[in-house]
């Protein structure tokens, strides 16, 4: 796994957490967050819903931005696939693989 620094860490926490939720801002982070894990399948982000959020969550973005900038690793090479999977399925339920019987 590899490691970010202490505020990207906290930055991605938060937006991960938000994502979960079920209002605008949590639909606006997962977007975000999905398209990091894979443009190309889940969507893109329009960079205007850096708008439509809190300051606070669009600060969290922009870190995480900065990340995506400066390596070039998936959320999951820093331990996140099982939130993204979540993620996935939660925002893009027919994206995702269907559960084992």
């Amino acid at each position: 796994m590899v490691s970010m620094s202490r505020p990207a860490l906290a930055a991605l926490e938060r937006l991960i957490e938000i994502a979960r939720g079920d209002t605008a801002q949590s639909r606006r982070v997962a977007n975000f967050l999905l398209a990091w894990w894979n443009a190309k399948s889940c969507g893109g982000f329009d960079f205007a819903d850096l708008q439509s959020v809190d300051a606070a969550i669009a600060d969290d973005m922009v870190t995480v931005i900065q990340l995506i900038a400066t390596r070039s690793e998936s959320p999951c090479a820093y331990g996140y696939k099982t939130e993204f999977e979540k993620m996935l399925a939660d925002w893009r339920p027919h994206l995702a693989e269907p559960a084992a019987p």
